[in-house]
């Protein structure tokens, strides 16, 4: 079937006409998708009732091909037709300039002449994509259900900062804000303020922080009962940013990471109203959803990537799986369980996982049906991540991005709407408010070559692959902390040290500081801390992996410890010293694994420690002075 080239008509219609075969369930199919999105700028009529006005037109071609007849009187055919429909609807005339380009056009219509030979394999194929719902999908409640979800995890992240940010970062904590911005002063210029972007350089002490946390949490949960969605998305970005600045090594993870990327474009997909009310959804800017979506990609296949370009054998040979439950930061009770599983069972899951965080992703950007079955998987193992691990707010998060899949027909499906016989909203409308195209347009071409050189790093793994200039535009905004690299446990612990920190009065009686959530009472089970993150006993898992020498912050908890700070003392389960602080502290290393099913049957323990010697020589607190 080839396109008979311009002809005319004698009797043109009054707007651009798509006449096309009615009998055919693939053309009826894709023309009820363009009625979704031409917004009444075309008329479409199948041949079997219009053709009798076109007589110029023989009936062999209605057959053949898709007609256009303009209000001119030309006649366009086949692909040419299709590509100048599109040109009438706003924001698609570069189909038909990249149609003009040479070389292009006998492609395109080799592609249509080949569709139009096999429609009824192309229809099941469209079928399998897309499912019945012809109408172009839209993402309206998938979008306010992720600002809510958003709006939980940024709750969830201030909240659980906040009853720590003493101990951690203030003045009296572990890493002090005020002295670390005070070396940056002494260190740089004004550049300072874009290096280290944050409010706490107005005042760098406890209130600040204090405020930051407070009115983080505050503008959170103002977005998550839809307040103001953008403003406070936009300010919940910029305190946590100002944070993340200040947090040095404790809000140095991937999910403070990921939450600021996230924050970021999520401000330009909520809507600029003051309310954000399911009543009066409209779908969210394109442009930002796809940029969200294409966060989601690198954040899974990146996870993926990692692990096998680190070359790490366990990882290879499908026995990571074996060592994680127990190996992990902080486990549940039910990794204990999954510990327990024959080989065969951790190898299996180890190719499920493989196949989660290299394959599924692709299905992101797949039509609608593709995008469900990603959902689907990803969300399975955030799921299976959350029930084993502790992982702070990460797996809410990236659940979140999970949403931004389903479509509102899909939701419409499972809503009690449809059983009143409603209809979901489709197509986009005129009215809403978005932001400037000339605003909007080159910040997401700026994350989207950002983002793609941190993939590409990731990837390659080396920074001399990559042109200078590329790289230099991911460090300038690096201090922004939201176009980042993803990659979770690219070589897998196959050991569980652990530091036991032990206090005494006198030099030989030693007593043990016990962590709230990290292991350490060899009967006390592993428990569900989610989404708060203890972020003292992340990092003790952090150093136990590694060396003093490697580790200069432990001197500094060490020294609170003998100090007796209350905010740092309060960061752990118990006191052995409630009367005064010791006068000596040392550290200890211990390998800790999980007991077999016997040994918790009889013993009711639910790890069991071997020593592996010291890990810091005695400190006293003469040494302070």
């Amino acid at each position: 079937m080839t396109s008979s080239g311009p002809r005319r008509v004698a009797v043109p219609p009054a707007r651009p006409l798509v006449v096309f075969d009615g009998d055919c369930g693939f053309c009826r199919f894709w023309i009820e998708r363009w009625k979704s999105v031409s917004g009444g700028r075309l008329d479409y009529a199948p041949y079997q009732e219009v053709a009798g006005r076109f007589d110029e037109i023989p009936e062999a071609e209605f057959r053949r091909a898709v007609q256009l007849v303009l209000p001119s009187g030309e006649v366009f055919g086949a692909a040419h037709a299709v590509v100048r429909a599109l040109a009438e609807i706003p924001g698609k005339g570069h189909w038909l300039t990249l149609y003009r380009v040479p070389g292009i056009r006998p492609i395109v219509e080799l592609a249509y002449r080949l569709t139009a030979a096999n429609r009824g394999l192309a229809s099941r194929f469209t079928r399998i994509l897309w499912g019945g719902v012809s109408a172009k999908p839209t993402y309206a409640r998938a979008s306010a259900l992720f600002l809510r979800l958003l709006a939980l995890s940024y709750l969830a992240a201030f909240v659980s900062l906040w009853v720590q940010v003493d101990g951690l970062i203030g003045p009296r904590g572990i890493l002090p804000a005020d002295r670390f911005l005070e070396w940056v002063r002494g260190q740089t210029g004004n550049e300072r303020y874009w290096l280290v972007p944050t409010l706490a350089w107005l005042s760098p002490g406890a209130g600040m922080l204090h405020f930051l946390c407070g009115a983080g949490a505050v503008v959170s949960l103002a977005v998550l009962l839809g307040i103001a969605p953008t403003l406070g998305l936009f300010l919940a970005w910029v305190f946590y940013l100002s944070l993340s600045s200040v947090g040095q090594i404790f809000l140095g993870y991937q999910w403070d990471a990921l939450l600021l990327e996230t924050g970021l474009l999520a401000i330009f997909l909520s809507p600029p109203a003051w309310r954000l009310r399911v009543s009066s959804l409209r779908p969210p800017s394109e442009t930002t959803r796809r940029l969200l979506l294409w966060l989601l990609f690198r954040l899974m296949f990146s996870s993926g990537v990692v692990k096998l370009g680190s070359g790490d054998p366990a990882w290879r040979s499908l026995t990571a799986l074996r060592h994680h439950y127990e190996t992990q930061p902080l486990p549940t009770w039910l990794a204990w369980f999954f510990h327990q599983q024959p080989p065969s069972f951790q190898e299996v899951s180890c190719v499920f996982l493989f196949f989660v965080e290299l394959a599924v992703p692709f299905l992101v950007f797949l039509p609608r049906h593709g995008k469900l079955v990603a959902f689907a998987f990803l969300v399975t193992l955030q799921v299976l991540i959350a029930l084993t691990g502790n992982y702070a707010f990460f797996n809410l998060l990236a659940v979140a991005l999970c949403v931004l899949l389903i479509d509102d027909a899909a939701f419409f499906r499972l809503s009690s709407r449809a059983k009143r016989g409603s209809s979901p909203s489709g197509g986009e409308d005129a009215t809403v408010r978005r932001w400037p195209r000339a605003f909007l347009l080159p910040f997401a071409a700026i994350i989207l070559f950002a983002s793609t050189v941190q993939l590409a790093l990731t990837i390659l793994r080396s920074t001399g692959k990559i042109p200078r200039p590329a790289i230099a535009v991911v460090r300038w905004i690096e201090p922004l902390r939201s176009v980042n690299r993803y990659g979770l446990f690219a070589v897998m612990t196959t050991r569980r040290p652990e530091i036991v920190v032990e206090g005494s009065d006198d030099g030989r009686t030693w007593k043990e500081y016990e962590f709230r959530w990290k292991p350490g009472d060899l009967r006390r089970p592993p428990g569900f801390v989610a989404p708060h993150q203890p972020r003292l006993d992340w990092q003790m898992w952090f150093a136990a992996l590694g060396s003093l020498e490697e580790n200069p912050w432990f001197l500094n908890f060490l020294a609170r410890l003998l100090q007796g700070e209350p905010s740092v003392v309060r960061l752990l389960r118990t006191n052995p010293f409630p009367a005064g602080p010791p006068r000596y502290v040392r550290a200890q290393l211990d390998d800790y694994h999980f007991t077999d099913r016997a040994t918790r049957r009889s013993s009711g323990a639910w790890w069991r420690r071997e020593p592996l010697g010291l890990y810091c020589p005695v400190v006293s607190r003469e040494m302070l002075r």
